[in-house]
Order: structure tokens, then sequence, then C-alpha cells
């Protein structure tokens, strides 16, 4: 149902107002939908309304429809809310259309490429011949399960095969499982240790390149689709549930790989002449013993991949920092989930004193 409110004061001309009106008939989030209303309610200096907030609201509303989220090397990443300058159901919508027509372009275009010839965006054999595979990933932020259900749905909805991981889980794993499923793309939505009110959206490619994240020029290239998307309504896009949601065995191969990476020293021998507290495993810790490490997830997805990495590898077991073990897109203990920023590393350094851990180990939230 649309909803429309007297025209905002101040406005130069009517093109926010229905640049805001457009929005708010496509957007299927009833949170950013009301958002956006309450805005253009405060903007049109309804009843009860102060001129200071009337004014606000408006300039509110003309940096939200200002221009797009510029998609880059980085992908999107920005402040959740309503309108193009946010991230939003909408945005995340758009720009998984675009990255379907990019990779079916791609992929129509390198039937005709010479033999040999590899370039960015490249795709696999396998690709070329059965169509485009993406895989989506997601962290524990605020909507980034929605999101990544939105992205799958489009991606399904375009004609491409789509894989969802089982459940909230590091970048990494995302990106492994693009090389390990031979897809043409991943996609991951996270803003990593942004603050709390971001979230984004990564793109990772297969094929030749190898599970990275894009480079100019295909930044541009997927972002010229983008805009191609954006000039129409979202709510004329195929979606589809005809998606596959992958099971552990993903994960379990992104364990046993990363595991494998780490060199097996053998146990100090009893009868060997090198003292115990000199041998490998040993060496720099606290009383001649067995590494101890304090770990923490830092209120992200890592916590239970780690734990597995290190039990495959055959090292220590990780202390975790209890407060921050389990994903919360909140993060309530620290004010940027960030380790490099001060004050993020209080609750893990205490958490070495109180074990006698000689190593901190923190993740960003999505890693």
């Amino acid at each position: 149902m649309s909803w429309t409110p007297e025209r905002p004061q101040g406005v130069e001309g009517p093109d926010l107002f229905d640049l805001a009106q457009g929005w708010l008939e496509q957007d299927p989030d009833p949170e950013t939908r009301a958002e956006l209303e309450a805005l253009l309610e405060d903007a049109a200096g309804t009843e009860g309304t102060s001129h200071e907030r009337a004014v606000a609201a408006t300039a509110e509303l003309r940096e939200r429809f200002s221009g797009r989220l510029a998609f880059g090397t980085a992908g999107l990443r920005a402040e959740l809310g309503a309108g193009p300058m946010r991230m939003n159901r909408v945005v995340v919508t758009q720009a998984a259309a675009g990255l379907a027509a990019f990779l079916l372009h791609r992929g129509a275009g390198s039937l005709s490429e010479p033999a040999g010839r590899v370039e960015a965006g490249s795709l696999s054999e396998r690709q070329r011949v059965e169509g485009p595979t993406v895989v989506i990933g997601y962290d524990g932020r605020k909507n980034s399960d929605v999101f990544a259900r939105d992205a799958a749905e489009i991606l399904a909805g375009a004609g491409l095969r789509v894989h969802l991981l089982p459940r909230a889980l590091p970048t990494p794993v995302l990106a492994f499982a693009v090389r390990h499923l031979d897809a043409a793309a991943g996609v991951m939505i996270t803003a990593s240790h942004n603050p709390p009110r971001d979230n984004g959206m990564k793109v990772y490619l297969g094929g030749a390149d190898e599970g990275s994240q894009i480079v100019p020029p295909v930044d541009g290239e997927i972002a010229a689709e983008i805009a191609r998307v954006a000039g129409g309504s979202v709510n004329a896009l195929a979606r589809s549930v005809a998606f596959e949601l992958l099971g552990d065995e993903v994960v379990e191969a992104y364990v046993a790989a990363t595991a494998s990476l780490v060199p097996q020293i053998p146990a100090p021998d009893a009868g060997s002449d090198v003292p115990r507290s000199e041998h490998p495993q040993n060496v720099g810790t606290s009383g001649g013993g067995q590494l101890r490490l304090v770990y923490s997830a830092m209120h992200g997805v890592g916590l239970d991949t780690a734990r597995r990495v290190f039990a495959a590898a055959g090292l220590p077991e990780l202390i975790a920092v209890p407060a921050q073990a389990e994903p919360d897109g909140a993060f309530p203990t620290v004010a940027f989930p960030n380790p490099e920023e001060p004050g993020a590393l209080d609750l893990s350094y205490a958490a070495a004193r109180e074990h006698g851990a000689d190593l901190v180990v923190v993740n960003d939230p999505d890693a």
C-alpha cells in the first residue's frame, strides 16, 4: 500500500520527494520503510514537528538520496538504513542483480575468447559450459542473513546456480568455497570490523581469479551493471528459492586444507638430550609447557572454525574470551569491533592474565 504525505517544505523541486516515494514502493523491509516514512513526515512539517526538526529531516533525506553507494574493489559498505546511500534490502537486491548480469555476460563472452587467454573474471571451463555458479556467505551482523537470502533469490532468479553457506561463517571460508566448488563468484555479506551500525557486501571471483577479491576493471564493470538495474524497480526482478543450502562438507574441507598448512613437529622425546623447555612446541611459553593461547572472536563468527582448525592441526586448545565468543551484531563490549582500536583488546588481555597465556589471538568479526 502506497503512503503519501504532504510534500516536504524547502525541497528544491520535486525530485527528492519523488525519489523517496519511489523507494518506499519497492522496499520490502518494514523497518526501513517506517524509518523513511518518519523522515518524510518530519520533513513535511506535520503537526507537532518543530521547524528545526523539519529542516534536519529534509537535510537527511537530501543526503540519503544524493547518489548511490559506490561499488568498488571492497564491494559495498555503509550504515544500515533506507535510501540508495545506505545498506538495505533494495541496495543488496540491485547489487545481486548487477552481479548476475555481469557473470552472465562474462560467461557468454568467454565462449568466444581465444584459447589460452586469461583475464580478470574469466570463468573455468566447467563454468563456461554449464553456466556460472555463485556461493554466498554471511557474518553475524544485523540483517546479514536477510541480505544473503535476498542475494541468493535474485541470483537464482537470474538463472545462476547458487549455493548458500549453512550458517554465519568467516569470510575465508567463503573465499575457499569459491575455489573448492569451482564457482564463478562468491558473495560475502559483511562489514568486517566497521562500527555496529554498518553492513556490506564483498565479491570474490573464481576461475582465473582463484577466489580472490575483485580488482579493476571488474569492479567498474559490475558497478555499471548495478547502475543499469537501479534504473528500474526491484519489484520487476525475478526471484527464485531454487538455491542449495550447503551442508558442513565445505567447512570440513576448509578446516582440513588450513590445518594442512601447519608444519607437524614431533612431540618431545622423553629420551632426547634437548631440554623439554627448548623443544619448538614449548619455546616462548611462560612455564616451559604447552603454549597457552587466548582467542577472541570479537563478537564475530570465528570461534568454532578456529577451534576446529587448531584441533585438526594438533595445536593447543584455544581459551575463548567468554563475553566475545558468540556472534552479536550489537558488539556490546566494544565501541568499535576492530582489534587495532584502543580498548578493543582489553578483555583479551584480562583473560590472558587470568589464564597465564603466552599469546593473544584476535580476529575481525568476520574472520
